[in-house]
This record gives C-alpha cells, sequence and structure tokens, in this order.
C-alpha cells in the first residue's frame, strides 16, 4: 500500500508526469526514490516496483525473466553486473531493442547527493525513418546514409554529453554557493593576498575582526583594506609567509580593544613556488580575558599558599592584641589620646585579621556572615585606617542619619568594601585638593542606603560600561588588580542588595550601595560555657571577651579536662579551639560531647587556614569562627552561629 503523498510529492509527480520519457530516480542504496506514471506503463511494471523503495535488482529480475532483455542465460549473473555498474555512478547513453521489437535510448547520470537519474525515450519512429531514408534512397550512396545515421547517433550522445555537463555546473555552481555560505558563516575572516599584496578572496568577515573597516575588499590592497596601524603591525609577518615561512600573530585593536589572532600561511604552486598568502584571523578578545583572569587566579594561589604557613601563629597574635586593647580599653583615667591609640591598633589589628582570612580564602567564594553591627562605630573605625593614607589635600568625612539601632549585616564585608571605595576615591583625587563623603541612611524603612562620594574627575563613559567587570581597572598594571568594584558588587548581590555606580551633577563619583534595612541586638543572653583552649594568652583574653558579654566561663586545656567539666549541670555551650593539649583535638571532643543525649551547644575556634582539611571537616558538623576575632564578632558568631 502506497503512504499518502502531501502537496508537494503530488506537484512534482503531476510535472513529471506531464513529459513523454519515462523517468527514475533511485538513492545510493538502489531503492526507488521517485519515478513518473510514463516509466510503469513503458515497461507494464507492476505497483510494487513503481513504489519508492522499490529495490533495483528486483526491477531489474521481474524485467529479465520476462525477456525484456532477450535471452539470459544466467539471470543471477546478468543482474549482478548490472548493479555492479548502477553502483559506479557513470554517466552512460545506451540505445538498445526491447523485447516487443521498439527500441529505446536509455541515459543516466549520478546525482551529487548519491544515485542517479535515467531518462528512457521510445525512439523506434526516429528509427523507422532512418529506415525508410535508407530504403527510398538509392541514389545516396552506403556511405552517405552510414554517415547520416552515424551523425543523428552522434547528435543524440551530443545532447546527453550537454545534459550531463550542464548538471555538473548546476553542482559546481551549488559548491561554490556552499563553500562561501560556509566560509561566511565561520567566526573568523578568510582571506588571500596575491603577490602585490592585494585581496583575491574575502569571505567578508574583516569588520568582526578590526572594527571600523570595509565588508567588501577583494580588488583593495592590505593597507587599504586594514588602515595603517593594522598594516604596520602585520607587515612583518607577511613578509615572512611571502618568504615561504608559516607565523602567527596576536593585535590588539586601538578603535574596538579588541584582540585578534593572524595565521599567516604560503599559498604555494605546484613546483613550491609561493603564489599569495592565505591568512585566518580570529576574534580571542574573551579568551584574553581569561588568560589575564587566570593569571591573576595563580597569583591569588599563589598568596595563599605563602600565608598559610603563617595563617596559625599570625592570627593567634592577633588574637592576643585585640583581646589585651580591650582590656587596656577598660582601664580608669586614660587619656583621650591613648583612648584614641588604642582604637587605631584595634581596627589595625582587625584589619589583619580580615586581610589574613581573605589570603587564605581566595581560592574559594566569600560566604556573607551577617551579624548585629554598630554603624557608626564602624564607621568610625574605617575612618581611622583610611585616614592615615590620605594625603593632607583631601578631606574625609563620613556620617549616619537615622540609623540609632544595630542593624544585621556582614561587618567585616562591609569594612573591606568601603575601604576599596574611599582608597579608589583618593586614587581618583590624586595631588588635587579634595573631598570624600561618606553617608549612610535609611531609604523607604526597607534599605540601608550608603554613598561614597568624591570630587574626584568621575567615572568615564568606558568605566561607567565596564567598572564592575572583574580586572578592570584605569589604573597602571602594578597599581591594581581591577577587583575591588567586583567584589564591592558581590558583596551587594551576595546581601540581597545591589551596587550603583554615576557621576554627581557638580563633578565627582559616587558609588550607591544598597543593603536590606534589618536591625538587631548587640548582646546575647547570658550563658555558662565552657572554654577549652590550651594557649593561656588567648584562653585569657577569650574569657575576658565571653565575660564582657555577660556570659559565665569554665576553663579547660585539653580534650579529656573539658569532657570531664561538661558533665557539669547547667552548662549551656562549649567553644572549643581545634588543637589542644594531649592526643585529642578539639573536633574529636566535639564529636563526643555531641553523642550524649543532653548535649550542649557546640562552638569551634581555629588559627587554621580555610584550606587546611581538619578544619574544612570541622566546618562541615559545628559552628567554626576563625581567630583573631573581636567582642562584636563573637558576639554575632554565638548569637547565629556563623562566621567570615
Amino acid at each position: 500500500m502506497k503512504k499518502p503523498r502531501d502537496k508537494t510529492e503530488s506537484l512534482i509527480l503531476s510535472g513529471l508526469d506531464l513529459i513523454q520519457q519515462a523517468l527514475t530516480i533511485y538513492d545510493h542504496n538502489l531503492r526507488l526514490a521517485i519515478c513518473n506514471s510514463r516509466f510503469q506503463e513503458m515497461f507494464d511494471l507492476p505497483e510494487h516496483l513503481v513504489t519508492p523503495g522499490a529495490g533495483f535488482a528486483e526491477t531489474l529480475r521481474f524485467l529479465a525473466e520476462r525477456g525484456e532483455y532477450g535471452t539470459v542465460d544466467d539471470i543471477d549473473a546478468f543482474i549482478e553486473e548490472r548493479v555492479k555498474q548502477a553502483r559506479a555512478f557513470e554517466p552512460h547513453y545506451m540505445e538498445r531493442r526491447r523485447a516487443n521489437g521498439r527500441m529505446i535510448s536509455v541515459e543516466g547520470n549520478p546525482l551529487r547527493q548519491g544515485g542517479w537519474v535515467t531518462v528512457y525515450t521510445d525512439i523506434t519512429a526516429i528509427k523507422r525513418q532512418e529506415e525508410l531514408l535508407r530504403s527510398h534512397s538509392a541514389q545516396l550512396s552506403d556511405q552517405l546514409l552510414s554517415y547520416s545515421e552515424e551523425l543523428a547517433r552522434a547528435n543524440r550522445e551530443l545532447e546527453a554529453t550537454i545534459s550531463a555537463l550542464e548538471s555538473t555546473k548546476r553542482q559546481l555552481t551549488e559548491s561554490e554557493q556552499l563553500a562561501r555560505m560556509t566560509t561566511e558563516m565561520m567566526p573568523a575572516h578568510i582571506a588571500h593576498l596575491d603577490m602585490e599584496e592585494y585581496y583575491s578572496y574575502s569571505n567578508r568577515r574583516l569588520p568582526d575582526i578590526v572594527p571600523g573597516r570595509p565588508e567588501s575588499i577583494v580588488g583593495l590592497s592590505a593597507r587599504e583594506a586594514l588602515g595603517d596601524e593594522v598594516y604596520e603591525a602585520i607587515r612583518p609577518y607577511l613578509k615572512k609567509a611571502y618568504e615561504g615561512r608559516a607565523s602567527v600573530f596576536e593585535l590588539t585593536h586601538s578603535q574596538g580593544a579588541r584582540r585578534a589572532r593572524s595565521a599567516f600561511t604560503p599559498d604555494r604552486a605546484d613546483n613550491g613556488e609561493v603564489q599569495g598568502v592565505y591568512i585566518l584571523s580570529m576574534d580571542i578578545t574573551e579568551e584574553a580575558m581569561a588568560r589575564a583572569a587566570l593569571a591573576q587566579t595563580h597569583k591569588r594561589e599563589l598568596a595563599a599558599q605563602l600565608t598559610s604557613g603563617l595563617a596559625h601563629d599570625f592570627a593567634n597574635l592577633l588574637t592576643i592584641i585585640l583581646g589585651l586593647q580591650g582590656r587596656m580599653d577598660k582601664l580608669p583615667d586614660l587619656p583621650d589620646a591613648a583612648r584614641e591609640m588604642i582604637a587605631t591598633t584595634r581596627a589595625a589589628a582587625q584589619r589583619g585579621g580580615i586581610l589574613l582570612d581573605r589570603l587564605s580564602n581566595v581560592s574559594g567564594p566569600r560566604k556573607i556572615n551577617p551579624g548585629a553591627c554598630d554603624i557608626g562605630q564602624l564607621l568610625n573605625d574605617i575612618k581611622a585606617l583610611a585616614s592615615p593614607s590620605m594625603p593632607s589635600t583631601v578631606s574625609l568625612s563620613c556620617s549616619v542619619n537615622g540609623v540609632e539601632r544595630p542593624v544585621i549585616l556582614d561587618s567585616g564585608f562591609l569594612q573591606d568594601s568601603l575601604l576599596n571605595l574611599l582608597l579608589n576615591a583618593r586614587d581618583a583625587i590624586g595631588d588635587a585638593a579634595g573631598e570624600i563623603r561618606v553617608i549612610v541612611e535609611t531609604v523607604g524603612g526597607i534599605w540601608l542606603e550608603i554613598r561614597v562620594m568624591d570630587t574626584g574627575p568621575g567615572f568615564t563613559d568606558e568605566a561607567l560600561k565596564h567598572a564592575l567587570d572583574p580586572f578592570y581597572t584605569t589604573k597602571r598594571n602594578d597599581e591594581g588588580s581591577g577587583l575591588g568594584l567586583s567584589m564591592v558588587y558581590d558583596f551587594a548581590q551576595l546581601s540581597g542588595g545591589h551596587l550603583k555606580i554615576g557621576n554627581r551633577p557638580e563633578g565627582g563619583a559616587v558609588v550607591t550601595l544598597r543593603l536590606p534595612l534589618k536591625f538587631g541586638e548587640l548582646r546575647p543572653s547570658p550563658r555558662l560555657i565552657l572554654l577549652v583552649e590550651d594557649s593561656p594568652e588567648i584562653r585569657v583574653n577569650t574569657r575576658e571577651i565571653l565575660r564582657e558579654l555577660g556570659h559565665n566561663v569554665l576553663e579547660a586545656t585539653s580534650a579529656d579536662e573539658a569532657e570531664t567539666l561538661a558533665s557539669i549541670p547547667g552548662i549551656d555551650a562549649v567553644l572549643t579551639d581545634i588543637t589542644l593539649d594531649g592526643t585529642r583535638t578539639g573536633l574529636d571532643l566535639a564529636r563526643s560531647l555531641a553523642r550524649r543525649k543532653t548535649a550542649p551547644q557546640i562552638y569551634m575556634m581555629t588559627s587554621l587556614p580555610v584550606h587546611n582539611a581538619v578544619r574544612q571537616q570541622a566546618e562541615t558538623e559545628f559552628p567554626l569562627i576563625g581567630k583573631p576575632f573581636t567582642t562584636a564578632d563573637l558576639a554575632n558568631f554565638l548569637e547565629t552561629g556563623s562566621h567570615t
């Protein structure tokens, strides 16, 4: 049963049925693709042999057994030979007499997609005319008649040849169009220069590589097509190619700041002589940016490796310094100058701890650890840290409007962000006199808005587009990594806020950071805490911080001692270091206590770097705070169980 035909197929078959010749198209598997009704009529074929998919060999066998080809002694061998010839797909023309006495011509041509088309023409009438001419033209010599017959045959063969040539021409034209379309779709510029440096071919993609240059460059010289800047840059490599040496060259075009890689390949004749140059150019801007980012990542990883060995001891020292500064600040009758120095020293130590943590954490993503923060005190600390680096000609002021209560945010991350913005503003002002202002206020009761404004030249149009991109910087290579603003942007996004950069109407830049406004409390409820720390200095400082926060404290120096004390009724929490005296670690202690039926809340602290395997394992099981930490850090940690 024939499958239903769609409209297009029916139209094609209707058109083929109008011609007088029989026509068939078989595919490369020797299966019938299409035929007209004249084919079935000419050879009186059954329906299944004119249905698409019918086998060529099956049709041959039907015709041979019916006597279409005369007496065939070995039908299988006959079919095998014909199938072999068909698979060769060679153009052919032949004339033969059928079993019914009629003469037909058979003209076949291969198809570019595979398979072949065959046209069968009934030439019985033509042959009869030739015979009639022979019988009624006794006055014509036999030689003239022979010439006439040969001429008629030659004409038919010539028509077949012309048809084959036309088909070949169409195929070549289609191939050329396909090749051109393919090259024009490629994300690269492909071109050929002759020996006079004139373009003989181009796939019209030059503007994608060199912005602003013409699309149609065939017939133009290399200098005309590329412009003086690019031509002068590639000329040495072009010269090498004309000398027979292939080369590859990378160029950054100043107009569009695009990076391109070009390959120059000599075009050699059969005798090896250079007769031109092929050029393949690709835009590698993103690849170049990725290489730069990878190089920066390697630098950051190296910094982490260099600091990881010192991180533990340095963090412990900073913890002691912070603790002593906190105790000194509580001494009575301290002069104002001393308190200012204590505040500055404490802020610097905190900054050292933050920098140490950042260096040891550069190879991994940073997390947001929000906690209650006095925004006014935070701005005072930032001002104390930034002021020494400000020139005398630049003034720095900070103000907080309408934010009397503590707010929930990541104070460490915010401090890093604001310091970056202040230093960027300082660099923008340069040697001129100027002013930097930090203003904090609430917006609509839902946002905490922080604006950093300066009186510098402001952002350029280019900077406004790309300032938030990682590694983008307007500073010299030795002055900035291009990570500052992108880090601030990451902080805003991770906090659920957003960052906006722009220029002030009166001149200068303004960076606006908006964070979700949430209020909190600085002090948690008092608890009885078991402190486990083997370093006496750190244990004393941490104990004083816990007592300052209103907690009662028991102390232990080893896991065994702590496990015994943990049995005392009323202990609410255990704060233990990972590294302890004895054979058991703080992690061993925490796991043992966690298995008790009435286990206290367990917190851990450490000076180990973030990529240390023991620290990473502890963080997956228990809340952990890294040393050094401030009173506010520890208060937030004990309240929320999280910390940077």
